[in-house]
């Protein structure tokens, strides 16, 4: 079943011609065991002077406790930044090793990392690597090497990172909601989430696609290379057990329900052969495990509703199941939710969530392998890097941890606390190749409230108030807030330790209704989304922030995703 040489040759010559700024170099279809080694390098984004690029690694060797990657140019690239590994240039020969939390590679396991680079003239590709001193992409790890066409993996083999080398999967409906905004075409062909929040929505509610029909689209848009489908595993018994406005269909007592009407109907689409080629994001359950810990008895932001989950354990269990069916199928990728810093950064939060994620993680027949990573700050609006002060910061002697806003806080924005709970995942038992996806859809805070600067150095509240991108009234505000601009757009491993920023909340789609509005979907009404709100323990008594006449979570609400458009930074 192998291809012959001259038609890997020629597979990879006709790549050529289509596109001179992204390939890759991989070993085909060839036997595992004929090969050592498999790297796939494509450049992602190129311009004048520089691009970007992704390489993956698949060792099919023995396990490695660490690497070294090593290729050369033939041109004048030079490497500039990097993430993911510790790169080093000696002319045209560059040598890319693992960092510490990166060095397993099993047997059949696979590594990703990036680099920005620059060039003049042309950009060409590298033709043979080396691994640990032994070439890849070739029989034996010997003689010349054996480029082959765009497929960095084989269908039903996990790679590190879903999202390196691949396109994401547009969701038709969110986009042409986009679209029909004024301005919305600048990004209407952003990649977001598919949310299954309601047993209805597998099949297709209210002239929606169902979830088959999202796949079979994915399989258009796919075409011969890599794709990603991003789902959100979203209908937990008891769902949301803090919020209104989210709460879903199901009774907290209803989990064999969930089991068998919710998770097993997804799980037997996700395994059909016909979608073997695509590689499926799940985003697990959000907004659940997390209120284990912060809104139960004895906590001062405890509620009935998150005392009772506790003590019934359905929220674990629920996880659980999921994380064990949904990860059976090998192109499946399990993110579990991880709140944001904003609601977990603080030392009796911390470590604690990742202990109830793991048991979770390790109920119901799943496995801490069943986990490919955690995501932070979906649907919500915590800044990705606060750029204008740091929680070393201090003021007149004071630390800005002691300002209102940070309130004591080990965390200010939304990388530096995903890098942080990765680490504490991996140091808990998680695999070391676990990786972060964070949420940018609506944590762009830009126009012209955008702070240009530090602020002033009177004491530590006005210094961290006037230079915070976060324009919130306070850190645990989350319903429709008012100024939110659109953030980073998607992208594949941005930043150490992240394999992705995603828009896993559809920007325009609400949060919850300003005032009451029947349903028949279950969600009720959160006064967090009222505008008049002063708000509970869980924002300190501040004012909500959120935006006025805002229909039912999830329904289209134009004047929030105009205002996203108009604040966002980068700018549109």
């Amino acid at each position: 079943m192998s291809r012959t040489r001259t038609a890997l040759l020629a597979a990879l010559a006709l790549v050529a011609g289509a596109s001179g700024t992204a390939l890759a170099v991989t070993p085909g279809d060839v036997g595992l065991a004929a090969v050592p080694c498999a790297v796939d390098y494509k450049v992602q984004n190129q311009w004048d002077t520089g691009f970007t690029a992704a390489v993956t690694i698949t060792n099919n060797t023995a396990a490695k406790s660490s690497w070294s990657l090593k290729w050369s140019y033939a041109g004048n690239q030079k490497v500039t930044n990097f993430w993911n590994s510790k790169i080093s240039q000696s002319g045209t020969a560059v040598t890319a090793a693992n960092e510490s939390y990166n060095g397993t590679l099993a047997t059949g396991g696979s590594v990703s990392f990036g680099f920005q680079g620059t060039y003049s003239g042309t950009n060409a590709l590298p033709t043979t690597f080396t691994l640990d001193g032994v070439t890849c992409n070739v029989d034996g790890g010997t003689g010349p090497t054996d480029p082959g066409p765009t497929d960095p993996g084989t269908p039903g083999t996990r790679v590190d990172n879903p999202y390196a080398g691949a396109k994401v999967y547009v969701n038709p409906e969110w986009s042409a909601n986009a679209a029909a905004e004024p301005g919305g075409s600048r990004v209407s062909n952003q990649p977001t989430g598919v949310w299954l929040d309601r047993i209805a929505s597998i099949n297709g509610t209210g002239g929606k696609m169902g979830l088959r029909a999202h796949l079979d689209e994915a399989l258009k848009q796919k075409g011969s290379g890599e794709l990603v489908v991003q789902l959100v595993i979203y209908d937990l018994p008891g769902r949301d057990c803090s919020a209104l406005a989210s709460n879903g269909e199901l009774g907290p007592t209803e989990i064999d329900k969930y089991k068998t009407q919710y998770i097993d109907p997804i799980a037997a689409i996700l395994a059909d052969p016909k979608y073997a080629s695509l590689r499926i994001v799940d985003t697990v359950e959000l907004d659940s495990l997390p209120n284990l810990v912060t809104n139960v008895t004895p906590r001062p932001t405890a509620t009935a509703n998150c005392d009772t989950m506790k003590a019934n354990g359905n929220y674990v269990k629920g996880v659980g199941y999921a994380l064990n069916k949904l990860g059976d199928a090998a192109n499946v990728y399990n993110y579990v939710d991880a709140g944001h810093h904003g609601w977990l950064g603080w030392d009796d939060n911390f470590s604690a969530t990742v202990q109830t994620i793991k048991q979770a993680a390790t109920a119901e027949g799943a496995t801490v392998n069943d986990v490919q990573g955690f995501i932070t700050n979906t649907a919500n609006y915590s800044a990705l890097k606060e750029q204008n002060f740091t929680i070393n910061d201090s003021v007149n002697g004071k630390s800005v941890r002691e300002s209102k806003w940070v309130d004591w806080n080990r965390y200010v924005d939304e990388l530096s606390y995903a890098q942080a709970f990765r680490q504490e995942a991996v140091n808990q038992g998680f695999p070391s190749g676990v990786g972060m996806l964070i949420d940018t859809s609506r944590n762009g805070w830009g126009g012209s409230a955008r702070p240009t600067g530090p602020g002033a150095m009177t004491d530590v509240d006005t210094y961290v108030n006037g230079g915070k991108l976060d324009r919130r009234i306070h850190v645990g505000n989350w319903c429709n807030q008012s100024g939110a601009g659109l953030g980073e757009r998607p992208k594949a491993s941005p930043a150490a330790g992240i394999d992705a920023y995603v828009w896993i909340k559809p920007p325009g789609e609400s949060d919850g209704s300003s005032s009451a509005i029947a349903n028949d979907e279950g969600k009720g009404f959160d006064r967090m989304c009222d505008p008049t709100y002063t708000g509970n323990p869980r924002n300190n008594n501040n004012m909500s922030g959120a935006l006025a006449n805002a229909p039912l979570s999830g329904h289209w609400f134009s004047a929030q995703f105009q205002e996203l458009m108009k604040n966002a930074y980068p700018a549109l």
